[in-house]
């Protein structure tokens, strides 16, 4: 087990202090470690390395940068077994999701380490008489980083794999439950990329404040809605990416493909549902409606929580679960069965649901669930269906299911998400942006676009005579 507890410098005072917290097993819901979140002292600590770091780390070439993150890319796919160690050890998933997850994860660091090597500023040259001028982009100086328990180690690289390769240094605060993964990747960023470039900073969300409010020249936040405005009221006028939650909608034609159920099913159970992206609200036509709820549930109850996909991550998680499903309308609930041990019987399992014949206003809708559910509600035509995925605050992912392709890439038009599929859900590049709109946020993660979030523009010009 790595250590969990951040340095502390002598004699904190009481009131930038903090107690230890005890951290589960998601799988049993019993106590697996200790960690003492880090104070102002432990955040400016950490910023101050930060800085100490940047100068040295932006002044090396792009191809020294890019070959550093390469090595940690192959790093992490050498040392896998203690990276799906840590990673399990505060999500309680899979193996077969764990090792999905960190293949990405190396993916993600080797295309920055490319992506760095490229020049896509505006071009140079004569574009005033007897001046010759040129873009240099630059980095934003030390980011502080704030990631989720859903996604550890993969929410973390989709944001420093573009921050560091920018020639930015990062201060990491990984969530509360969930820091193993994150304090092993530092140590052996510490060896590979040189001290300071990488900083970890577990903690609590007082943590998180205190970083946000701390002396970083920019923030990515990876969170809930609240969390987020919570965020830029802090920043100021600081730069700020966020990417929040996602209740995304998925539109199930009357003529979409056999594959439809059981791949929304599955993309819906990945993670427990734990993904911003996570199909959540299937909206269908009346004319298919009671069909496609049947079909739905027959796909859901070959998925049991405990042998296809893993718990919920914490108490807190489960309770907020359970507080929306009780309170759903839905008058049509296929549950299936749990496929837990009787040692994981106090750990935060939920079996998949699938909620029908609820109305558009039910919590299970309006709300994001972030759990195994979906909701079927259903819509007079392809029009009011769009309308339908519209009508809430969040606008991050969506999918649209059927045969006719005219229609198809229409309705993905008509959809106001930052990324829609079409016959697929979740299905991932970096070599493609995912950010949100509205509610869900802005910025861009992934893709040689996530390199703007973290660099600016300067414009030289000379004078040539």
């Amino acid at each position: 087990m790595v250590d969990l507890l951040p340095h502390h410098t002598d004699s904190p005072s009481d009131d930038d202090s903090a107690s230890m917290v005890a951290l589960t097993d998601p799988r049993t819901g019993l106590e697996r470690a200790r960690s003492r979140p880090g104070r102002r002292a432990e955040v400016a600590e950490a910023v101050a390395a930060a800085r100490r770091a940047q100068p040295q780390w932006w002044r090396l070439t792009a191809r020294e940068r890019s070959r550093r993150l390469s090595r940690l890319a192959d790093r992490m796919e050498e040392r896998a077994a203690d990276f799906l160690h840590a990673e399990r050890a505060g999500t309680g998933k899979p193996d077969g999701e764990l090792t999905g997850e960190l293949e990405q994860c190396a993916d993600v660091l080797r295309f920055y380490a490319g992506a760095a090597r490229a020049d896509l500023g505006p071009a140079g040259g004569r574009r005033m008489p007897d001046r010759e001028s040129w873009v240099r982009w630059e980095p934003l100086g030390v980011v502080g980083v704030v990631v989720p328990w859903n996604y550890p180690l993969l929410m973390a690289a989709w944001r420093l794999g573009p921050a560091l390769a920018a020639g930015n240094t990062v201060v990491l605060k990984p969530a509360l439950t969930t820091p193993d993964s994150a304090v092993l990747l530092a140590r052996h960023a510490d060896e590979l990329l040189g001290a300071g470039v990488l900083t970890v900073l577990p903690g609590d969300r007082r943590t998180g404040q205190l970083l946000v409010e701390s002396d970083v020249d920019a923030v990515a936040f990876t969170g809930s809605n609240a969390g987020g405005a919570d965020v830029v009221g802090r920043a100021g006028v600081r730069r700020v990416s966020l990417e929040l939650g996602g209740n995304a909608p998925a539109l199930v034609l009357p003529d979409a493909p056999a594959h439809t159920y059981q791949s929304l099913v599955d993309a819906c159970v990945y993670n427990a549902g734990q993904s911003c992206a996570a199909p959540a609200r299937v909206i269908t036509l009346r004319d298919n409606h009671r069909e496609t709820v049947e079909r739905l549930a027959e796909a859901m109850r070959q998925r049991r929580a405990g042998v296809d996909f893993g718990p919920l991550n914490n108490a807190d998680q489960a309770a907020r679960f359970d507080r929306i499903v009780a309170a759903s309308a839905a008058r049509t609930r296929h549950a299936a069965e749990l496929g837990t041990t009787p040692q994981e019987s106090q750990g935060y399992w939920r079996a998949g649901l699938i909620l029908a014949d609820l109305p558009d206003d039910d919590p299970a809708v309006v709300g994001e669930v972030f759990g195994p559910v979906l909701t079927v509600q259903a819509a007079d035509d392809p029009a009011h269906a769009v309308a339908l995925a519209n009508s809430v605050p969040q606008a991050l992912a969506a999918s649209v299911w059927g045969t006719d392709a005219g229609l198809l890439l229409r309705l993905a038009g008509e959809i106001d998400a930052g990324e829609v599929w079409v016959n697929c859900h979740l299905d991932q590049t970096a070599e493609l942006p995912h950010g949100g709109r509205r509610g869900s946020g802005h910025g861009t993660d992934l893709s040689v676009l996530a390199l703007a979030e973290y660099q600016r523009p300067k414009t030289v010009t000379v004078r040539l005579c």
